[in-house]
């Protein structure tokens, strides 16, 4: 048997009682957070109430040597991550060649910022188009791809939820501000007013927290807001209804003449 288990957005104290009740069941449990971090509260306060070995996986055990897989094959498993189960490209691999291997799965949900982000701001999650993500930059490495799927989700008037890269095995975890001055060099070097300082975007920081930080503005703006502690994200909006524009005043701060042509 293969578990998959989402731990949540912020904290151990995210997960759900079914996945609790699954990760008290198993042999071993196996944990990845290079795609996602818990940033809140403390990992090793979930392993003490637990009476089962926990080994936590580097990129290379999970995508290159196969150990979940391997010991599924005659062991029950659990796979835990941050966030829900099943949202990076290399867990659903996992899953599907488990299931081409005839290993039992179930698979335990845990919250997403795929959802939690809209809620948090006040859109509606069925207008985003294509989710990016912004890495960081390095020596021949600036891709354009996050301005690209800004410029092709508000073509349509789709909204655009930005991610932002982590490198948890170095502690390092890209910001907002970080995200805006890569697409502002972008936007520098491209000039077709995708990402134009008057434009408004929306930061989030500590998503599933008691207190996360919700700040919108214009570009110029919310690059110099501060957003504290990691994880962020950004959301870039598309058209606005006028309940979203309504939200976006009360939940991210975003002034009315910003939002006067959607009111």
């Amino acid at each position: 048997m293969l578990y998959f288990v989402g731990l949540g957005l912020f904290s151990e104290d995210d997960i759900s009682y079914k996945g609790f009740k699954a990760l008290q069941s198993v042999d071993c449990i196996y944990a990845e957070f290079y795609t996602a971090k818990l940033m809140g509260g403390n990992i090793d306060n979930l392993i003490e109430k637990l009476d089962v070995p926990f080994v936590t996986l580097k990129r290379e055990d999970v995508e290159d040597q196969n150990v979940i897989i391997k010991e599924a094959m005659t062991k029950d498993i659990a796979f835990v991550t941050a966030g829900d189960s099943l949202m990076a490209t290399t867990h659903t691999e996992l899953y599907v060649e488990a299931l081409n291997k005839g290993i039992e799965t179930r698979i335990i949900h845990g919250s997403s910022i795929f959802s939690a982000a809209p809620g948090l701001v006040g859109l509606q999650a069925y207008k985003f188009g294509k989710t990016t993500t912004v890495p960081f930059p390095d020596e021949n490495f600036f891709p354009h791809s996050p301005y690209d799927a800004i410029k092709l989700n508000s073509d349509v008037g789709l909204h655009t939820l930005v991610l932002l890269d982590i490198q948890a095995h170095k502690d390092k975890y890209m910001s907002v501000n970080e995200a805006i001055d890569y697409l502002r060099r972008v936007e520098s070097e491209r000039g077709e007013h995708v990402f134009d300082d008057d434009r408004i975007v929306i930061g989030l920081a500590q998503a599933g927290s008691d207190r996360p930080i919700v700040k919108g503005g214009t570009v110029s703006e919310v690059a110099n807001f501060d957003f504290g502690e990691p994880l962020h994200c950004m959301i870039v909006p598309g058209d606005l209804h006028f309940i979203e524009a309504e939200a976006l005043l009360t939940l991210a701060g975003v002034e009315k003449s910003l939002l006067e042509d959607f009111l």
